[in-house]
């Protein structure tokens, strides 16, 4: 994941209906949940919802399926992988102790980057 990506699927969580919203999603897991359910669960207009998990799945965080005249949303763990793997790339500047604390996500390369290369500026 690039830091433009991981700055765009933060956004998208960046706001408190969206956030629930993936929570939800994470909750219900890869088989995901009708939009009138998210809907009932958290008291969303459908409109609003609608709104919002356009915002998820541009940024990759949701993905949406037919079945029969439902359509069903679920979380994309994919993004989520890449943007945890990217977030915890450097963490504790020490590649061994970060794959000890973090596990195998921290020691991911990012995407673009080359071997032993600083990944840029801290948050």
């Amino acid at each position: 994941m690039r830091t433009r990506q991981a700055v765009e699927v933060l956004a998208a969580l960046g706001q408190e209906t969206r956030l629930d919203i993936f929570r939800l999603l994470i909750q219900a897991g890869p088989a995901g949940l009708p939009a009138g359910e998210i809907a009932s669960r958290l008291k969303v207009p459908l409109a609003t919802l609608s709104f919002h998990l356009q915002h998820l799945r541009h940024a990759r965080l949701a993905s949406s399926r037919k079945r029969g005249k439902l359509v069903l949303y679920s979380p994309n763990f994919a993004t989520v992988d890449r943007l945890i793997a990217y977030l915890l790339h450097d963490c504790c500047g020490h590649p061994t102790l970060a794959r000890e604390l973090c596990g195998e996500a921290a020691h991911q390369p990012k995407a673009g980057a080359k071997p032993g290369a600083s990944s840029g500026s801290p948050l």
